[in-house]
Protein backbone atom coordinates (compact mmCIF):
# COMPACT_ATOMS: atom_id res chain seq x y z
CA UNK A 1 0.00 0.00 0.00
CA UNK A 2 1.28 3.86 -1.10
CA UNK A 3 1.91 6.03 2.07
CA UNK A 4 -0.90 8.39 3.58
CA UNK A 5 -0.35 11.94 2.32
CA UNK A 6 -0.45 14.57 5.26
CA UNK A 7 -3.77 16.56 5.08
CA UNK A 8 -2.13 19.95 4.79
CA UNK A 9 -5.06 21.58 6.13
CA UNK A 10 -5.36 19.93 9.10
CA UNK A 11 -1.82 19.84 9.22
CA UNK A 12 -1.75 24.06 9.76
CA UNK A 13 -4.41 23.94 12.39
CA UNK A 14 -3.22 21.03 14.44
CA UNK A 15 0.28 20.77 16.55
CA UNK A 16 0.76 17.47 18.78
CA UNK A 17 1.91 17.86 22.58
CA UNK A 18 4.88 16.30 24.10
CA UNK A 19 2.47 14.01 25.69
CA UNK A 20 1.19 13.11 22.67
CA UNK A 21 -2.47 15.30 22.60
CA UNK A 22 -3.60 16.98 19.77
CA UNK A 23 -3.76 21.23 20.54
CA UNK A 24 -5.85 23.12 18.62
CA UNK A 25 -6.76 27.27 18.44
CA UNK A 26 -10.02 28.60 19.17
CA UNK A 27 -12.48 29.68 16.83
CA UNK A 28 -13.89 32.91 15.79
CA UNK A 29 -10.60 34.93 16.27
CA UNK A 30 -10.42 37.40 12.78
CA UNK A 31 -13.12 39.69 12.73
CA UNK A 32 -16.15 41.63 14.23
CA UNK A 33 -14.39 42.30 17.53
CA UNK A 34 -16.29 44.71 18.55
CA UNK A 35 -19.42 42.42 18.64
CA UNK A 36 -17.21 39.96 21.14
CA UNK A 37 -16.97 40.83 24.98
CA UNK A 38 -13.73 41.01 26.16
CA UNK A 39 -13.73 37.75 28.10
CA UNK A 40 -14.22 35.80 25.26
CA UNK A 41 -11.21 37.54 23.10
CA UNK A 42 -9.06 36.76 26.17
CA UNK A 43 -10.43 33.01 26.88
CA UNK A 44 -9.35 32.43 23.07
CA UNK A 45 -6.28 33.61 22.81
CA UNK A 46 -5.02 30.26 24.46
CA UNK A 47 -5.15 26.93 22.63
CA UNK A 48 -7.40 24.80 23.58
CA UNK A 49 -7.39 20.69 23.35
CA UNK A 50 -9.31 18.52 20.37
CA UNK A 51 -11.33 16.10 22.41
CA UNK A 52 -10.63 12.66 23.26
CA UNK A 53 -13.15 11.30 20.46
CA UNK A 54 -12.00 13.56 17.25
CA UNK A 55 -8.17 12.73 18.90
CA UNK A 56 -7.70 10.12 16.83
CA UNK A 57 -9.43 10.34 13.75
CA UNK A 58 -6.95 14.12 13.69
CA UNK A 59 -3.98 12.21 14.09
CA UNK A 60 -4.53 9.93 11.29
CA UNK A 61 -4.66 13.28 9.33
CA UNK A 62 -1.50 14.87 10.31
CA UNK A 63 0.09 11.11 10.02
CA UNK A 64 1.21 10.52 13.88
Amino acid sequence: MPKMKTHKGAAKRFKLTGSGKVKRTHANRNHFFRNKTQDQKRKSRQSGLVSPADTKRIKKLINE
